[in-house]
């Protein structure tokens, strides 16, 4: 069995609406219908991570990181952000002005736990591997571990190495190296993370949040596989192989749209 210090790691709802700065009427709500032990993990807005195609509707940086944090204010008041993850796109690479760029997003958020996740092969290439993790310690940034097709550039390698001694963050992406390097057609979102985790694969994920356990507090655990719906059973099959029981859940799915 797992340490009771990753039973937070099933709990959080990984927020991808946040992608797009939410109403705070809308995120009240969130707030609300969710037990006092959960938690939000919040994807960076778009504009924030260069994913926005076009000018960003504000007219500063400093104003759209402005507006985000207003956003998080009221997961921060009920304490159920567990962090915002910055997910970088395949052709952000490694690079000095790219570099400059994450140190200077670091210094926006303040104290509010920040998770790195990585698109482009190059920051963990075996010439930046090792400067990358350092930088990432250095400056707080907790690792965004990933479980992710294999298929060139446009993707990165497992890296099992804790960042940040209180905070991990793990996502699985599925394994679908067609889907994954197939272009941004209009049904990517059905076929990007089509996949379903078999029992080997996830017994081998048990013996790696064991070994992260005991470098990094609270180990948190996201199944993205969604495309066919399959995230969820994955998720409850690990749990059970963890030897997890959660207790005082929502009793249903959250409503984003009413």
């Amino acid at each position: 069995m797992v340490d009771n210090k990753v039973f937070n790691g099933f709990i959080p709802k990984n927020l991808d609406v946040q992608f797009f700065i939410q109403p705070k009427r809308n995120i009240e709500k969130w707030v609300k219908e969710t037990p006092d032990s959960f938690q939000f993990i919040v994807k960076a807005y778009q504009g924030m991570t260069g994913h926005q195609r076009g000018e960003i509707p504000f007219e500063s940086r400093n104003d759209m990181f402005d507006a985000f944090h207003l956003s998080l204010e009221p997961y921060q008041q009920a304490d159920k952000l567990a962090m915002v993850l910055f997910q970088f796109p395949p052709w952000y690479d490694c690079k000095r002005e790219n570099v400059d760029y994450l140190r200077w997003c670091k210094q926006q958020m303040g104290d509010i736990p920040v998770a790195l996740e990585f698109r482009h092969q190059s920051w963990f290439s075996p010439q930046l591997k090792d400067q990358t993790l350092l930088f990432m310690e250095q400056e707080g940034w907790i690792h965004s571990i990933c479980d992710e097709p294999q298929a060139g550039s446009g993707s990165i390698p497992l890296v099992l190495h804790p960042t940040n001694q209180q905070k991990t963050l793990v996502r699985f992406h599925g394994r679908n190296v067609h889907g994954w390097t197939k272009p941004n057609e209009g049904n990517w979102r059905d076929v990007r993370y089509l996949y379903k985790y078999n029992k080997k694969e996830l017994e081998e994920w048990v013996d790696h949040i064991q070994q992260l356990n005991k470098e990094s507090e609270t180990i948190y655990v996201l199944f993205n596989n969604n495309s066919g719906g399959d995230a969820a059973d994955n998720a409850k099959q690990f749990i059970d192989m963890l030897g997890i029981e959660y207790r005082g859940l929502a009793p249903r799915q959250l409503d984003f749209f009413s």
